[in-house]
């Protein structure tokens, strides 16, 4: 007689890259993945690590740093080439010590690192912790997306990282390359900007507005469209303002004076004092910084 099925589905279990050009070393961490209820994807070398990543993206990758033909760091490096397999966080196994070895790996892309002979107590408690807090980042940029959030980071050199799908659908559809984009970030950020600071991108009406560094390595962007209703409607429902008012705070956070905001707006500057009058009493602040400071505040939050 069949058994009936189960009214519980059975939970999917997280899948692993294991990379290591040792079978023996393969085998024991295989072992010790089953046990944890973990499943295991084992490639001897580097190219057939990217091969099996190409065709079942994993959940977290163990990576052998010393491999012949192509090591562990490169692997990792093309690994993080592409989008699909870029926010897989990869743990360096490795039986080199310096310190250089290891900053070898965290600029490669690695989350973390384990010195061989690997404990499998220590290796699976490892995993459990970046398992987690992958989770935790893929469920934050999730919600920005589904909020509506065009927001995308980079690195240090402007090379992106992530982005929600609203965000990358948008800069893919820019006349620009990605070189261009890499080369203006780079520029930019090596003075570094200011939270709140904005930029054009292109000529296509896009900006940027700096959003500040979440995680070493990491600076966080918001797109912006060439109109800023989304930044307007944010400042109108937040603060309480009318439309003009929220035109006027958006260009004080801006740096913009009363007579530049009066050109902009086509209002007299006594006009633009008038709506300052409302703005600072609605906001309970005094001076034109403290509105900006605010209105920074408001549009940087994530």
């Amino acid at each position: 007689m069949t058994p009936p099925l189960s009214d519980h589905p059975v939970a999917r279990r997280d899948v692993v890259l294991v990379v290591d050009d040792s079978p023996d070393t393969l085998g024991m961490i295989h072992h010790a993945l089953d046990n944890a209820g973990l499943t295991a994807l084992l490639a001897l070398e580097g190219r057939q690590a990217l091969s099996i990543a190409d065709k079942m993206v994993p959940d977290i990758i163990l990576m052998d740093a010393v491999m012949p033909e192509m090591d562990g760091f490169e692997t990792c490096r093309q690994l993080k080439q592409q989008p699909a397999l870029h926010p897989i966080p990869v743990i360096f196994m490795t039986g080199l010590s310096d310190t250089d070895d290891i900053l070898r790996g965290f600029d490669a892309g690695g989350v973390d690192y384990l010195t061989k002979p690997v404990h499998p107590d220590e290796l699976v408690a490892r995993i459990r912790v970046h398992l987690a807090n992958a989770r935790l980042t893929q469920s934050a940029r999730t919600a920005l997306d589904r909020a509506g959030q065009l927001m995308f980071a980079t690195d240090s050199h402007g090379t992106l990282r992530w982005a929600t799908p609203q965000a990358e659908q948008l800069l893919h559809a820019q006349p620009f390359d990605p070189g261009f984009m890499a080369q203006s970030l780079r520029h930019w950020l090596s003075e570094p900007p200011e939270r709140g600071q904005q930029r054009a991108l292109g000529d296509a009406g896009l900006r940027l507005r700096f959003l500040g560094t979440p995680a070493p390595g990491e600076y966080l962007f918001r797109l912006l469209q060439r109109d800023g209703e989304a930044e307007l409607a944010l400042l109108r429902e937040a603060l309480h303002l009318t439309q003009r008012e929220a035109q006027v705070l958006l260009w004080i956070a801006q740096g913009k004076t009363n007579r530049e905001i009066g050109e902009i707006l086509s209002l007299s500057p006594r006009t633009v004092n008038k709506h300052l009058e409302q703005i600072f009493r609605k906001l309970g602040v005094e001076n034109r910084t403290s509105a900006a400071a605010m209105a920074i505040s408001h549009l940087t939050q994530t």
